[in-house]
């Protein structure tokens, strides 16, 4: 059935659609995007009907906008037709495809799949040099935790060793509809100057996941798969002595960025620069 071209768009349950209403709310998260030339690429997920689009089309930017929902789709090329919309899952889209250099994502992000947005940002952050972005206050807190504290995770770890994190400002339930049962906040990823990791990315990813994984362990036992395997042929002194770094004493929402990756290191220098995992 074609999709209709009606004058409003009733926001789905299913794709988890909260439509932000507050004009001044949607201005600031547009304004919060921080243009630094003429026409940079900017890529809005999820618009629905527009609310941040009216105000980026005021921008001097290549504005694209990606949106699954068939119905909201069929409202913003009639609303804003001099925008490029691109119908589908942003899951699912391969961004290279579409831009050729650097670019920023900005949306009021559905929340059943915020985080998967945050690991597809990860994925592509030799292109996405920043963004602007609605979450759920839980998820913004997580993404912008510290070390030491309860809400840090994979994903704060993963994101702060590329990205800056600035925690803006909150979101109340009332701006939207309809009401979400939880507070929402806006944060900002700037991309920072490490273009690579000091160590293996794939086991340094597989460290931090593993480690939070098992939380509640000191990293001592949370990662001995990823360690024993290097040990097995040598005398158990070698092992012992290899454990005695303090680091493995801690749990992981007790490290910093940079000691994941001196642990990643310490790893990766047990197996004698074999960097599978």
């Amino acid at each position: 059935m074609a999709a209709k071209n009606s004058s409003s768009v009733r926001p789905k349950k299913s794709l988890g659609q909260h439509f932000l209403h507050d004009k001044n709310i949607a201005e600031r998260i547009v304004n919060a995007l921080l243009l630094t030339a003429p026409g940079e690429a900017v890529l809005e997920v999820g618009p629905g009907m527009g609310v941040l689009t009216r105000f980026l089309r005021e921008k001097n930017v290549d504005l694209t906008v990606i949106e699954i929902d068939r119905d909201s789709v069929a409202y913003l090329k009639n609303h804003y037709p001099d925008v490029h919309v691109v119908e589908g899952d942003f899951l699912e889209l391969k961004l290279s495809d579409i831009f050729l250099g650097n670019f920023s994502i900005i949306g009021n992000f559905p929340y059943n799949i915020s985080s998967q947005i945050l690991f597809r940002v990860y994925e592509n952050k030799d292109q996405v040099h920043q963004v602007v972005g609605m979450f759920q206050k839980e998820v913004a807190d997580r993404i912008a935790a510290s070390s030491g504290n309860k809400t840090y995770g994979i994903l704060s770890v993963l994101l702060q060793a590329f990205y800056t994190i600035e925690y803006l400002f909150k979101v109340p339930p009332g701006v939207f509809n309809p009401p979400p049962k939880v507070m929402s906040a806006v944060i900002r990823l700037q991309r920072n100057d490490r273009h690579t990791l000091p160590c293996d990315e794939v086991l340094f990813k597989a460290v931090v996941k593993q480690g939070f994984n098992n939380r509640r362990k000191t990293l001592r036992n949370a990662l001995k798969n990823l360690i024993l395997p290097a040990f097995v042929s040598q005398p158990a002194s070698h092992l012992s002595a290899f454990m005695q770094n303090k680091l493995f004493d801690k749990r992981a929402e007790q490290l910093t960025v940079e000691d994941f990756i001196y642990l990643t290191q310490l790893i990766e220098n047990s197996r004698g620069g074999n960097r599978s995992v």
